[in-house]
C-alpha cells in the first residue's frame, strides 16, 4: 500500500470514529464553559475572538463586563457598531482605583445579577463574563 493509501485508510477510520462519537452525545447541545485565566493581558481578547465566531454563526450575544467601568475600549467600540451584541458595563474600575469595598461589592452584586438575569433568559447563545475572576476574587 503507497504512502498516500495508507494516509487515505488512516483518515477515513479517524473520520468514522469522529462521526460515531459525535451520533452517540448524549446532549451535544448542552453547551460549554470557557475559563480564561493567567496573569498579564490577553484573556478578555481571547473571549472576544470567541464572540466573534459565535456572531459569524449567527448566534445572539451578550456580555457582562465587571471591572472595567466607563473605559472607552476598542472592544467595545466595534462591537457597538456592529449593533449585534447585547452589553453591559457594571464595574467601576479596579479596586485600588475605587478604594470602597462596599460600593465594589455592590458593583459586583449587580453585575452578576445581570449576568444570572442573561442566562436564565435563554436569549442567548454565548455570554461573556468578561473579568468575574477578579470580581470573585
Amino acid at each position: 500500500m503507497s504512502d498516500a493509501e495508507t494516509h487515505k485508510a488512516q483518515m477515513q477510520k479517524l473520520q468514522a470514529e469522529q462521526k460515531r462519537k459525535t451520533s452517540e452525545a448524549t446532549d451535544p447541545g448542552r453547551g460549554l464553559v470557557l475559563v480564561h485565566t493567567g496573569d498579564g493581558k490577553g484573556k478578555s481578547s481571547s473571549a472576544f475572538g470567541v464572540i466573534v465566531r459565535a456572531l459569524g454563526w449567527g448566534q445572539t450575544v451578550g456580555v457582562v463586563q465587571f471591572i472595567k467601568g466607563n473605559w472607552i475600549t476598542g472592544e467595545r467600540q466595534f462591537f457597538d457598531k456592529l449593533g449585534t451584541v447585547d452589553w453591559h458595563t457594571m464595574g467601576e474600575g479596579f479596586t485600588w482605583d475605587t478604594q470602597d469595598k462596599d460600593r465594589d461589592i455592590a458593583a459586583a452584586v449587580a453585575a452578576f445579577d445581570q449576568a444570572g438575569q442573561m442566562m436564565a433568559s435563554g436569549d442567548y447563545d454565548l455570554l461573556v463574563m468578561d473579568e468575574i475572576n477578579i470580581a470573585l476574587r
